[in-house]
């Protein structure tokens, strides 16, 4: 089969020196790839301003997180509230945002999260990182707090703070319609918050073009904070590329290996969603709160289910021909609560899939799907909405909470009706809901009676769909991730590399395209799962931690990059941008923005003690095929010890200043 491409000719005319007039300046077009302007929004005052770095920043930085935590420690002093007017919400695409080929279309989120109070990111796909582009800058700054709902209206180097007291309350559908039809234009890119956002709970998300997500920990909290309800894009200008040629051969390219290649037809064929079934086999499920490894129910929820009782179709983001995102209908959604006028549709991934599903017991796919399109068009992440409703009914469970506190709700594990209702309470901060709307761990604290226990959190933030019973290593990476616990900065593919699972030479010749591609890092042999502690496996950890913020710094899409070999992912940059660059100089890149946000946490108050998992993770489970597979403490801390050494951290997780002068950022230790 052929798989399209965006119009690579369209997108690949180079404009040299083109003028795009603003409203404070001419910005002139003088670079590739990146344009070389960052726009400041002051929403107490309405100034707008504009930067241009130079080169020099760029290369250092890249964009994205990379940009993200150098504006937050640099300019952001420590203590800060996140819901205070002094707490900065930065949009910023990377170097290859935009760029007409596979994986392109990512941008970043960042701000101080309400969640945590640590650093926080959230990469998200789509068009609306390309459009920001088109439109003139590479990232966005919001400061300050409006006194009345505002939008930013962003079109062509033009800056318009409008207006939003009317779209205040709306669902994110309407309010994104709403934008479109005042703007005259239906090719508007919009990144809106809902009343999620608005209620300021505390795992509210920034909502992009109905379908993406700037999900976990409160960036859509922090918009609502501000009074700020969108920012709407409209750009006509493609950043010019260094080479075309080579980004048309190098699309090409990819589009040919997404369909040569199994695992990625698969994700064309069925999204994330493949997983849950095997997993439960292995005991590797996240199923009642991280109580059980299995979930008796799971073939309820596999692809062919899923497809059937959903009438599942294949979405996608700028440039992609993975198409990895599903779009359903809700059979019944009224029977729900929920009201087909404000339907978007793009249905549960994995992480939805797994902590609305096994998480809380239910096997109910309309159900799912209802509590992910609640989510959806309050504007609220799903993995910690399901995670606090998992923990909620722990509660319940055990006799911490009651009916009473939730009018008449039997909130037990495997009740899908009180599951979409808890959903609809948290949207609203309505009664108990507005406990949970604080997230799981204040809540507990809310609670009492020693809630605190059945938490299952990092810095925190709910653990996301992978437990550390089935993939430890995974554990110790939610740990020591400066943005509390978080799969996509993590040893998430420990799988490719496992060597329990090669030992399968169908499972090893399945998988050899992408394990050549680590030894390309130095990681020349398999790692074994269950020897999470060995230096091998915490090693892996790092070169994986450090790529995949490479890759958020650059605009990638890890699933995109995973069926390129490294050396392809410094050429796309070579085409996009004309550096001579190679691995090694993008590799520090992500190691400079991890040690970054590492500081910002430091300086927030985070210390050793708060790299730390659940102890329900240090315990064995007693059920299912790992009943006794633990994170036993001390070899834990001793984990710890060795990745701290390894990232050149002294024994406290603090960053050595010989590490910063290496990474050139020396500024920080100062």
């Amino acid at each position: 089969m052929r798989l399209n491409c965006c119009e690579l000719e369209a997108d690949n005319q180079a404009f040299q020196n083109q003028t795009i007039k603003g409203e404070d300046k001419e910005l002139t077009q003088m670079v590739c790839g990146y344009i070389g302007n960052i726009l400041r929004v002051d929403l107490t005052n309405g100034n707008t301003s504009i930067e241009e770095p130079g080169e020099d920043f760029y290369r250092r930085y890249l964009g994205g997180t990379g940009l993200i935590s150098y504006y937050l420690l640099k300019e952001q002093r420590p203590g800060v509230d996140p819901f205070s007017l002094e707490n900065k919400l930065i949009f910023a695409t990377g170097v290859v945002t935009g760029a007409p080929l596979g994986g392109s279309g990512r941008n970043a989120v960042g701000t101080k999260s309400p969640l945590s109070n640590a650093f926080c990111s959230s990469v998200v796909g789509g068009y609306w990182g390309s459009e920001l582009k088109r439109a003139g800058y590479d990232a966005l700054i919001i400061e300050g707090k409006a006194e009345k709902p505002v939008y930013l209206w962003i079109q062509d180097g033009n800056v318009e703070i409008k207006d939003a007291t009317h779209l205040w309350g709306k669902l994110v559908a309407d309010t994104q319609e709403m934008i479109k039809r005042e703007l005259g234009d239906s090719g508007v890119r919009i990144a809106s918050i809902g009343p999620a956002g608005e209620n300021l709970v505390r795992f509210a998300n920034i909502v992009c073009d109905l379908g993406h997500f700037a999900g976990r920990r409160g960036t859509g909290a922090v918009m609502g904070s501000k009074k700020l309800k969108a920012i709407a894009i409209r750009g006509h200008n493609t950043p010019p590329m260094a080479d075309p040629k080579a980004i048309g051969d190098l699309a090409k390219w990819y589009r040919d290996q997404v369909q040569a290649h199994p695992i990625l037809m698969e994700m064309h064929s069925v999204g994330t969603i493949g997983g849950l079934v095997g997993y439960s086999k292995v005991g590797g499920l996240a199923a009642k709160n991280f109580q059980e490894g299995t979930f008796s129910e799971v073939e309820k929820l596999s692809p062919e289910a899923y497809v059937n009782e959903l009438g599942s179709g294949m979405d996608t983001c700028y440039a992609c021909p993975v198409r990895c995102k599903h779009k359903v209908t809700i059979k019944e959604p009224h029977h729900y609560g929920l009201d087909l006028k404000y339907y978007i549709g793009h249905g549960p991934e994995y992480q939805c899939l797994a902590c609305f599903g096994p998480l809380c017991g239910v096997s109910d796919l309309q159900a799912i799907a209802c509590a992910n399109e609640l989510c959806s068009a309050y504007g609220m992440d799903v993995v910690s909405c399901g995670a606090t409703i998992a923990f909620a009914m722990e509660c319940f469970e055990r006799g911490l909470l009651t009916e009473k506190d939730f009018g008449g709700l039997q909130l037990k594990f495997g009740n899908a009706d009180a599951m979409v209702k808890a959903v609809n309470m948290i949207c609203k901060r309505k009664d108990f809901g507005d406990v949970l709307a604080e997230g799981s761990f204040r809540a507990a604290q809310k609670i009492g009676k020693g809630a605190e226990q059945y938490v299952m959190h990092s810095k925190g933030v709910e653990l996301p769909m992978h437990s550390p019973h089935y993939k430890p290593v995974m554990g110790l990476g939610y740990a020591v991730c400066p943005s509390g616990s978080d799969h996509v900065r993590n040893l998430v593919f420990i799988h490719i590399l496992d060597a329990e699972r090669q030992a399968d030479p169908r499972i090893r010749e399945l998988l050899s395209g992408f394990t050549g591609h680590y030894k390309s890092l130095g990681l020349l042999a398999p790692v074994y799962r269950s020897r999470w502690s060995d230096p091998a496996s915490i090693r892996t950890l790092v070169y994986a931690s450090i790529q995949v913020n490479m890759l958020d710094c650059l605009g990638l899409c890890h699933f995109a990059a995973q069926g390129m070999p490294h050396a392809k992912i410094a050429e796309i940059v070579r085409g996009v941008v004309g550096w001579d660059t190679n691995v090694w100089e993008l590799m520090k890149a992500g190691e400079r923005a991890m040690n970054m946000m590492r500081v910002f946490n430091l300086r927030e108050g985070f210390t050793r003690e708060d790299d730390h998992i659940p102890e329900r993770f240090h315990q064995p489970r007693g059920t299912d095929p790992l009943e006794e597979s633990k994170l036993d403490k001390k070899e834990f801390e001793k984990a710890k010890d060795v990745y701290y050494g390894m990232m050149s951290w002294d024994q406290l997780g603090n960053p050595t200043r010989a590490k910063l002068q290496e990474l050139d950022i020396e500024w920080v230790a100062d």
